[in-house]
């Protein structure tokens, strides 16, 4: 959405209305342009920058850019301190424009405000994609700016910028993580065979390694993964990172009434785990359990929980029970199911969505169907 030409300062004549229009194009054009640049920048952040939002920030003269930053890793430097620090001759900052994928904050955290740095260096012009619905922003960063006699512009690919940023903006606006399912099914529509007492502790694999190495890339981009007590127990899952380069998110596991073998794998010590249960016990290294009323909604309570953590994301893994209960309170924004090339005949039966898939792609012997169940 773009600001009405009245509200730009450019500095165009408003005696010619035709040239005016024309001028107005071109620059909201290369506009444009340079924020899909900050956009690709700050998509970089997506494993640091939490529970931060990615952001990316641009600087251009004449035409060209002379700096650019990204917002790294949370309690590092912002996108806009980076970008700076990045221009050789900061004499040119006086006559330069700074594209930023975010309203610049205006207040201290762990780090001063942005607006302030670009109020010090001169910047004339500060083209911003969004405004930043956190409170502590909330537009106070653009206000100050202009207050300052900065020209601003706000709304340029405010769509795709808010789109990357949707786990910040979920958690800001909904007082919750975004939250996905991943799941894997049989073409006759099963995620299990049917197990017996003998049936080994394992999964029983649907997709290929190609499918199983984006899993865990996902994984890397998400701050928490949930698995129930059926899927804990039968598959034996590890639930971190090994496929892909990255940090592995919280372990999360529903057990009710610690019926779960100490020997699994997600109670092995190696990474931060926490099971919600009814029942009291002493934590452990690396082992948190979390009390939770199983009398009362489970998944708003789990939800409660890592929005208190500050935890902007999780990915569901199943089962069927636990994304059921998900999906009957529509409490998801995403889901990725893929669909093998097999067939189970009898077993677990995958979860429904009443949902058309957004988009399709293929993932080495299976197809991957992805559905978004509303737009920020």
């Amino acid at each position: 959405m773009f600001l009405s030409s009245q509200k730009l300062e450019h500095g165009f004549s408003f005696f010619n209305k035709t040239s005016y229009n024309q001028k107005f194009e071109i620059m909201k054009k290369a506009d444009e342009k340079f924020m899909l640049r900050c956009l690709q920048i700050a998509e970089c952040g997506i494993s640091g920058a939490h529970p931060n939002p990615m952001v990316g920030a641009i600087i251009v003269h004449d035409g060209k850019i002379i700096g650019e930053g990204y917002h790294q890793k949370c309690g590092e430097a912002h996108a806009e301190v980076n970008a700076i620090n990045s221009v050789n001759d900061k004499e040119l900052l006086k006559k330069s424009t700074i594209y930023v994928s975010l309203e610049p904050c205006s207040h201290f955290g762990r780090t001063p405000p942005c607006a302030d740095l670009i109020i010090k260096h001169k910047i004339p012009r500060v083209v911003i994609a969004c405004t930043d619905t956190f409170s502590e922003v909330a537009g106070r960063g653009i206000k100050r700016l202009r207050d300052s006699g900065c020209s601003v512009t706000v709304g340029i690919l405010e769509d795709e910028a808010r789109s990357l940023n949707h786990r910040f903006f979920t958690y800001h606006e909904k007082n919750r993580p975004y939250i996905i399912l991943k799941w894997a099914q049989t073409i006759d529509g099963f995620i299990d065979i049917r197990r017996t007492a003998e049936t080994p502790r394992q999964p029983h694999w649907i997709t290929d390694c190609w499918g199983r190495r984006i899993v865990h890339k996902w994984r890397t981009e998400e701050q928490a993964i949930l698995v129930g007590t059926k899927t804990a127990q039968k598959d034996n899952p590890k639930l971190n990172v090994r496929n892909w380069s990255g940090k592995t998110p919280l372990r999360l596991v529903i057990d009710q009434n610690l019926m779960l073998s100490s020997d699994l794998s997600l109670f092995d010590g190696s990474i931060p785990t926490v099971v919600f249960t009814e029942k009291e016990h002493k934590n452990k290294p690396n082992l948190e359990f979390c009390l939770l009323d199983f009398e009362r909604n489970i998944p708003k309570q789990i939800l409660a929980f890592l929005y208190a953590r500050k935890i902007l994301s999780i990915i569901i893994e199943g089962g069927t029970t636990l994304f059921n209960s998900f999906i009957e309170q529509n409490l998801w924004d995403e889901a990725r199911v893929f669909v093998g090339h097999k067939f189970f005949n009898d077993g677990t039966k995958a979860p429904k969505l009443n949902s058309q898939p957004t988009a399709t792609q293929n993932i080495g012997n299976s197809k991957l169907f992805w559905f978004h169940r509303q737009s920020l």
